[in-house]
């Protein structure tokens, strides 16, 4: 199992925050990792304009047709193994991972939705839903708006662009999903955050968060890798190991794989699942055989159960 990290964060950034004083999201260009956490203090601070580049000075500033004040703000967090504590503290985290400074479930991000708002993301910045309308009324003077969705985490892309990866429709990709240089998202393929790849992989099916998987590992059209619920909003880790193959339709839920698993069209797993392993006999629950290696479990005409076999 993953070690939470102890090692501390800080970046600059630029928040947009709305007229009631709602953190609507914070964008991170070059977080960093700090390793004297003893010396850090947690907590957002507004920089002085002394401090930006021309850049930046550029960004900040009221926008009134959205009723939104961009802000520039520096975020230091004293150790990430501690749970967050605002918005600015989870966008920081969340692009720690997007930017591969550190890998999902290694850092601690228990309760982190509680902390954002549903947002209505558009391609002329963040608002607020409950007074959009009149908003959008302003800001048809700057052209079509486009809404990409109503929720509390936005599109990746808007924020982190990682080398290395290929990702076919941008809305499937979240803020806070982690892309090893090699992996590729399919159309059909979504990642949440704190989940992804951790090396090169081939994504047409779904992960949802607290969710891994090993290089090489192929998640065929449909298939899906579901954390088991945990407390509130938050879910257990699960993790699947290198070079397994989800055929489509497949699934697992709440259920660790080794390396080298696969499995077949439509199984579906979950801790209870009946098995049927050929190697003993016996008919299991799918949490016995959770992380075993080089194991095949597909559906067989003669069999009521899904059928374990090596691999």
């Amino acid at each position: 199992m993953a070690q939470l990290r102890t090692v501390g964060a800080r970046a600059t950034g630029i928040a947009n925050i709305a007229s009631d004083g709602t953190v609507l999201d914070t964008w991170y260009p070059s977080p960093a990792l700090l390793n004297d956490a003893d010396s850090l203090v947690d907590g957002t601070e507004r920089v002085s304009a002394r401090e930006l580049s021309d850049r930046f000075l550029s960004i900040v500033g009221m926008d009134r047709d959205r009723l939104v004040e961009l802000v520039p703000v520096r975020t230091t967090i004293a150790d990430l193994s501690q749970p967050p504590r605002d918005a600015h503290d989870v966008y920081l985290r969340l692009h720690l991972l997007s930017h591969r400074l550190v890998r999902p479930l290694e850092l601690n991000l228990h309760d982190c939705l509680t902390h954002l708002v549903p947002v209505v993301w558009t391609n002329k910045g963040p608002c607020l839903p409950d007074n959009f309308e009149f908003i959008r009324a302003n800001l048809r003077s700057r052209g079509q708006i486009h809404v990409y969705g109503i929720e509390r985490l936005p599109r990746m892309v808007d924020y982190v662009v990682p080398s290395g990866v290929s990702i076919a429709e941008a809305e499937r990709v979240r803020l806070g999903a982690y892309l090893a240089p090699g992996t590729s998202v399919l159309r059909e393929g979504y990642v949440s955050w704190n989940a992804g790849a951790l090396g090169p992989a081939r994504i047409e099916g779904r992960l949802s968060s607290a969710v891994t998987i090993g290089e090489g590992t192929d998640l065929g059209l449909s298939a899906t890798l579901i954390a088991g619920r945990d407390t509130g909003r938050n879910r257990a880790p699960m993790r699947v190991g290198r070079e397994c193959r989800l055929h489509p339709s497949a699934g697992v839920i709440g259920v660790d794989l080794g390396d080298r698993c696969e499995i077949g069209i439509n199984v579906m797993l979950e801790p209870d699942t009946a098995v049927f392993d050929s190697r003993s006999g016996n008919v299991v629950p799918a949490h016995e055989i959770a992380g075993q290696s080089d194991i095949s479990v597909a559906n067989e005409p003669h069999s009521a159960c899904p059928v374990l076999r090596p691999r």
